[in-house]
């Protein structure tokens, strides 16, 4: 079991591990450089988590699901009947008016942050609305019985995550469309003025458009333009200025 934390203490020991013996002024010159780039690498990932994991019945399954960061995937299972305990209804519009039913759930941070950009793009004359939220196992697990009834289970596991492997069990992932795609969860979604907003602005409120178009070889998912994923306004830039997927970032900073 590995917890991935980045300290600027965890940089100073790399650094301290660098034998200059008898070094020439090059050689010094060289280390200092070598230090300040791992002082810089260090700080920008200080304070991120990464996720625990222990082997149970031949998969992989997460022991920090509460974490932010938390990576869920075809790889990573979150435990078995995890439900966050802080699940609470952003202020925002719905595509399904004020019915009170569980995917209009979110955890309260992702809740407030959600609220925040839809305030914003408001401002921008830009009216989102949000479609589904949190997703308890069992109804992922009915959500994905359906998909393969109608499609088969191939493209099922395509387009549906296997109960246990859905970011939307995490409460920190939400569905978003508008009225110019009659709130529908579609490709097309990616034209319209409110999911150019999202594509440019989502990260400025911890939001990254989760399942990217090319990068469904590394994601294991089709392109989603409507899935926002909350993972804190810090790793979100990083991942933005990056292009990277969530899996991408956990590759490059677990190599630093």
């Amino acid at each position: 079991m590995k917890k991935w934390i980045f300290t600027m203490a965890a940089a100073s020991l790399l650094v301290s591990g660098c034998q200059t013996g008898g070094d020439t002024v090059k050689e010094t010159n060289q280390h200092e450089k070598n230090h300040q780039v791992r002082e810089s690498s260090a700080s920008k990932v200080e304070g991120f988590s990464f996720n625990q994991v222990k082997e149970a019945a031949g998969k992989k399954v997460i022991t920090n699901p509460e974490n932010v960061l938390v990576l869920v995937n075809k790889e990573y299972n979150l435990p078995e009947g995890y439900a966050p305990n802080d699940l609470v209804r952003p202020a925002v519009r719905f595509s399904f008016g004020n019915e009170k039913i569980e995917k209009s759930l979110m955890r309260k941070e992702a809740a407030a942050a959600l609220e925040k950009m839809f305030a914003a793009a408001a401002k921008d004359g830009i009216y989102l609305y949000a479609v589904s939220g949190y997703r308890s196992y069992n109804r992922q697990l009915a959500v994905f019985k359906n998909e393969m009834a109608n499609s088969g289970k191939a493209k099922a596991q395509q387009a549906v995550a296997t109960p246990g492997q859905s970011e939307h069990q995490t409460g920190l992932a939400m569905d978003i469309s508008g009225k110019s795609v009659q709130f529908l969860l579609t490709e097309s979604f990616e034209n319209t003025k409110e999911g150019q907003w999202l594509a440019k602005h989502a990260h400025e409120y911890g939001f990254i458009l989760r399942y990217p178009k090319g990068k469904e070889n590394i994601t294991g998912y089709q392109y989603e333009p409507w899935h926002f994923r909350y993972v804190g306004v810090k790793a979100a830039n990083i991942i933005y200025k990056n292009g990277w997927t969530l899996e991408e970032f956990y590759q490059n900073y677990e190599k630093m």
